[in-house]
């Protein structure tokens, strides 16, 4: 009898411990079951990686072929203005040219000697063989003379009155500008015209003063 009731205890007990076992197996599929789903949503699909990748390569090279046009650019301007210094810095040996025979010119004691006469016809080869060198590498003197006033090329210095010539054009050039190729190299220093006052017109002042008479 006690080994038939020790039996049945070990039969009770193995099938306490199927249905915990199975219990726990359920449970643990229903777990299982919910992590693909999870893993599912979060996942990129094939065509959308291909679709981020080629976004990706587009955007790569599209930055290349902005650096590569960028040192073209930076390459082809020090290739075509590298002395755009130097020329500046050059244009100074014209206005000292100038500036010489203005100076020449005006003076008395000199005046219709033979000397000044050989001198400036040396100081014009010098000009006109700086010009032809500033010719050469592309540096060439703005036109201005009774052209009108553009602030692009030309610094008005002041005003002259001239009936005869349509306000804001060129009447005079204090300084000669330049340019190399495409690019100003130097700005012309000009005198423009303006309207002349007329005698009929009154200032204001003069108004005044008939007023308080």
């Amino acid at each position: 009898m006690e080994k038939e009731q020790e039996h049945k205890l070990e039969n009770d007990n193995d099938s306490s411990e199927g249905i915990t076992d199975a219990s726990t197996v359920e449970n643990d599929s229903d777990i299982k079951t919910d992590k693909p789903e999870k893993k599912e949503n979060n996942e990129i699909t094939p065509e959308e990686r291909i679709i981020e990748l080629e976004d990706k390569l587009a955007r790569a090279f599209a930055e290349m072929e902005n650096q590569r046009r960028r040192f073209e650019k930076e390459k082809s301007d020090a290739f075509e203005y590298g002395g755009f210094s130097f020329a500046k810095e050059a244009l100074s040996l014209i206005d000292n040219l100038t500036r010489s025979k203005l100076i020449l010119e005006s003076d008395e004691t000199l005046k219709d000697s033979e000397a000044l006469k050989k001198t400036l016809e040396h100081l014009d080869i010098i000009n006109k063989d700086l010009t032809s060198i500033f010719t050469k590498n592309n540096i060439k003197p703005i036109d201005c003379l009774n052209k009108k006033l553009d602030p692009n090329l030309h610094q008005a210095m002041m005003e002259i009155e001239d009936d005869q010539k349509e306000p804001g054009t060129i009447v005079q050039e204090v300084q000669k500008g330049f340019m190399i190729k495409e690019r100003l190299l130097r700005p012309s220093l000009v005198s423009v015209s303006k309207k002349p006052q007329s005698k009929n017109e009154e200032k204001p002042e003069n108004i005044e003063n008939l007023d308080n008479k």
